[in-house]
């Protein structure tokens, strides 16, 4: 039953996956933390409508989201559909529909690994995503310049970078880079959301970007797990 994993008062993300139904509408390139009200049945729950900066976020019913729940037992995911919202007691809350069967993620794909790797991005043309709604396949135009800028840490989810340029929050960049140890042709390419941009205090006219993987192969999302959990032996290794 879904109240054996999920109850009310845990934290959840939101994140939209189904079709953009407002041009770069926000809302559709952004994660939503909000909480549980209530699990009305195995494949309905209720939770409170977010906010942010102190506002109210009216998210549309018939949105499709993928959940992620901070349970006790785990990290649980699944998609849904938003199919009614309401106001009771001066709370906002949101109906959902869970449109699949939840699945429990592993928190190793959360742990984020501090590094120095060179990272080439670039904003997505309107073509490639396009492509990726509807095939999830990558349109990389050869010759397009990228720029550069320094991984700080990574994880299986995404990773944090710092850079002499800023790109805008909610933006959807496309991102390649080497793990060391791999041969040339090991280069690593994904699409991201840019969640977080700030300017460092200390180092004016740097800014540290932190961005979620939207599309990456799970051969790939293997290969950097595998190498954090690697470099983390190593360094353990020698402190004993």
């Amino acid at each position: 039953m879904l109240s054996d994993y999920i109850s009310p008062g845990i934290k959840v993300e939101l994140k939209a996956t189904g079709k953009i139904w407002m041009e770069d509408d926000s809302r559709t390139k952004h994660i939503y933390m909000s909480k549980v009200m209530d699990v009305v049945s195995d494949d309905r729950v209720e939770v409170l409508m977010p906010f942010e900066q102190g506002k109210l976020v009216l998210l549309p019913v018939d949105g499709e989201y993928s959940l992620c729940f901070y349970s006790t037992k785990g990290l649980f995911q699944c998609y849904s559909k938003i199919v009614d919202r309401y106001r009771s007691d001066n709370m906002y809350i949101l109906v959902l529909d869970l449109t699949t069967e939840l699945q429990k993620l592993q928190r190793r794909e959360y742990y984020r690994f501090s590094c120095a790797l060179e990272l080439k991005s670039r904003i997505c043309s309107k073509e490639e995503l396009e492509a990726f709604e509807n095939n999830r396949k990558y349109l990389v135009e050869p010759g397009v310049s990228l720029q550069r800028s320094v991984v700080v840490d990574i994880s299986g989810g995404g990773l944090r970078f710092v850079a002499n340029f800023r790109y805008e929050e909610g933006s959807t960049i496309y991102c390649s880079y080497r793990l060391p140890g791999s041969s040339n042709e090991s280069e690593y390419q994904m699409i991201c959301s840019v969640l977080k941009v700030q300017e460092l205090e200390n180092r004016p006219g740097l800014f540290e970007h932190r961005i979620q993987y939207l599309y990456i192969d799970e051969t790939s999302r293997e290969d950097i797990i595998h190498f954090i959990f690697e470099e983390e032996r190593k360094i353990r290794k020698k402190q004993t």
